[in-house]
């Protein structure tokens, strides 16, 4: 059972990255309040990486007990660590080298200094993942007899939009957004460059509590409207995203131009 979709339509590309930004904080602050821990799921890309520096520059940032959040990403470029186009070395200029984050609670992907093949380095993250839940399964209250997950938990998922309706490095039409018996795969001939690529795959992606869809400007009005009228995720990625709890579209008004009429009156908040 999925949760409820909101869609929340914002004026512009910076009140939308700043308000994101809020949001987030106030989200890691209720569920360390309730857990002691929080786990979030970043994304790059223009609007992203804006989201994570716009919370360095919120009053409220130091609220949040950023050495006991968990990072993960929804994907990375297979390209050598601290190439400036990894989505993690942009995040660390943004956010987590910035914040007092726990080194041992951020989980990069492969990067080709480590791994001889972009599946090499999507097995080694799904082991990871692996690994995590197995650790966060037995600290918790769960019967010895319930089946070990092969996720932890996600609290927060973040994700872009390409101009293409894809997510992560999941594409249209291309073999990844078919996957559905793995949690981490190994993306060749992506068409936007890098080609190589390591990403979560849409059950993984589907497993965590809520899912923040964020996109801004009017390149991404027909992808974003796709999604939103039920498009088939094969064709459109965008529209296959489901948070176990809420998904909620935060977009600005430039994105939000070819969103259908009445969903925007039922949906928006």
């Amino acid at each position: 059972m999925t949760g409820t979709v909101r869609i929340n339509v914002h004026p512009s590309f910076d009140v939308l990255a700043a308000t994101t930004a809020a949001r987030l904080i106030t989200k890691l602050l209720d569920v360390q309040n309730e857990r002691g821990e929080a786990t979030v799921v970043l994304t790059g890309g223009t609007v992203g990486i804006a989201t994570l520096k716009a919370i360095v520059d919120s009053p409220a940032c130091s609220a949040v007990d950023w050495s006991k959040v968990n990072f993960w990403w929804g994907d990375e470029r297979f390209l050598p660590a601290g190439d400036g186009n990894r989505n993690e070395v942009q995040a660390a200029e943004a956010l987590l080298s910035r914040v007092g984050t726990d080194p041992e609670r951020i989980h990069l992907m492969g990067s080709t200094d480590r791994f001889a093949t972009v599946h090499e380095a999507a097995a080694d993250y799904a082991r990871e993942l692996a690994d995590a839940a197995r650790l966060e399964h037995f600290a918790g209250d769960a019967s010895e007899d319930a089946e070990v997950p092969s996720l932890p938990r996600f609290d927060v998922l973040l994700l872009g939009i390409g101009p293409d309706a894809h997510i992560a490095s999941l594409f249209p039409e291309m073999a990844g957004v078919r996957t559905g018996d793995s949690n981490v795969i190994g993306v060749e001939n992506a068409p936007k460059p890098p080609p190589l690529r390591v990403s979560l795959t849409l059950p993984a992606i589907n497993s965590a509590q809520e899912i923040w869809l964020v996109a801004a400007g009017s390149d991404k009005a027909g992808a974003v409207g796709l999604a939103l009228a039920g498009a088939n995720p094969v064709q459109v990625p965008a529209a296959g995203p489901r948070g176990e709890v809420k998904t909620l579209w935060l977009i600005d008004q430039e994105a939000a131009a070819k969103v259908p009429g009445p969903l925007m009156v039922r949906q928006h908040s």
